[in-house]
């Protein structure tokens, strides 16, 4: 069964970018070290901070929308219901 992340990822500064993938430990890898073009890079994406599975790849893309599309006060919200140290979730492993 294929597995999807919805993902939340910030820098130093506190950025939020959001994202969707298949394989979650290979894309934060990518932006962890730059090699993504764009906001990410830019921004020095570099820390994992909130990840929900799903085996539904429509699921997982309208659940991507549905938070880009949230003020930055509710994904905050949802980032510190589940870590709520905002740890870098990547750290172990």
């Amino acid at each position: 069964m294929k597995r999807f992340w919805v993902y939340i990822m910030t820098n130093r500064t506190g950025t939020l970018y959001v994202g969707v993938t298949n394989d979650l430990r290979g894309r934060v890898y990518e932006h962890r070290n730059r090699l993504v073009p764009g906001f990410t890079s830019r921004y020095a994406i570099d820390r994992l901070v909130y990840a929900e599975e799903t085996d539904d790849v429509t699921a997982a893309i309208q659940r991507e929308k549905e938070i880009k599309s949230w003020r930055r006060e509710k994904k905050e919200a949802l980032i510190a219901s589940a870590n709520s140290a905002w740890r870098d979730l990547s750290l172990d492993w």
